[in-house]
Order: structure tokens, then sequence, then C-alpha cells
């Protein structure tokens, strides 16, 4: 797949994550691409769906697998703004899928090698292809936006409490 399908689906999981940021959710965005149509997508949904297993990962592997009615999503690419956790790298090996593509690395929870390597583990059977750093800036900088953003919000209620 060229570097410019890749960069037309990072922005579609780009524009998947303002989905979450506009539903108060951490703006990550994933699409789950079959021979070059998208099967699944997802925005982070844990705090609307009361649900810590919908991240955008995790919903769009769900979708791709009703469409396809198989859980194992061979062939796919999944692209994801955000470096996966270790809850989602373990669905993308259950899964099958072939490869991930990522935005943002997340030194925190990520488990595509920041923190962790699950996906690259040996022992793991099965392998995925990784590729990251697509549209790298633009994906950090709005996970970067977002925490700025409810941070300057927090100290404004705190402000408008002091005065009320």
């Amino acid at each position: 797949m060229s570097d410019n399908n890749d960069e037309y689906w990072m922005r579609h999981a780009l524009m998947l994550a303002r989905r979450a940021w506009d539903e108060g959710e951490v703006p990550v965005g994933a699409v789950l691409v079959h021979e070059g149509r998208a099967i699944g997508e997802g925005w982070n949904r844990p705090i609307g769906h009361h649900d810590p297993t919908a991240h955008a990962e995790i919903m769009a592997l769900r979708q791709g697998g009703k469409v396809i009615e198989n859980y194992r999503l061979l062939n796919t690419t999944l692209y994801v703004t955000l470096e996966p956790c270790v809850m989602c790298a373990g669905a993308m090996v259950h899964s099958r899928i072939g490869r991930l593509v990522f935005g943002a690395r997340d030194g925190k929870t990520g488990a595509a090698g920041s923190l962790l390597d699950v996906l690259g583990h040996p022992g793991m059977n099965h392998q995925v292809q990784i590729e990251e750093g697509i549209l790298a800036t633009e994906c950090a900088a709005m996970l970067s936006d977002f925490f700025r953003h409810r941070r300057a919000e927090k100290k404004a209620q705190r402000q408008a409490g002091k005065l009320l």
C-alpha cells in the first residue's frame, strides 16, 4: 500500500478522533481497511458507553468482524491515530489483522514498542506488521490540544467557583 493511501486513511481516522473530542472523549480514531475499502471504524467512547473496552480500535475491529462475518480479520490494515494500548494490541493479535498503521506514539500506555511491545513479542501466535508515524504531528497535536483545552476548562470552573 502506498504512503498516499496511508495518509488518506489516517486523515479519515483523524476525522473520527474529532468525533470523540466532540463527545468529550479522548480523541482517538481508528479505521479498518480491507481491499481498499473501510469495513470498520471507531472512535473512543468508553465514557459515553460506560464501557472500558470501547476504545477506537476495538470499535473498528468489532464492526469489521460483523461486515466480513468473521472474527479473523485477515489481510486488513488498521489505521489508528495513537499507538494502541495492551488491550487493543491483544485484540489485534487475536483478530489476525495484517498491518497496523498508527500516528502518534504513546509513552504512557503504548503497546507497539513505546512502553511494551505486545505486537512484536516473539511468543505471540500472530505477528502484525507495524508502520508508525503517519501524520504523527497532526495526531499528536489533536491530543495535546484536547488536554490543554480540558485543563483550561477545569481551571475556569475552579475560578468560577471561587467567584461565587
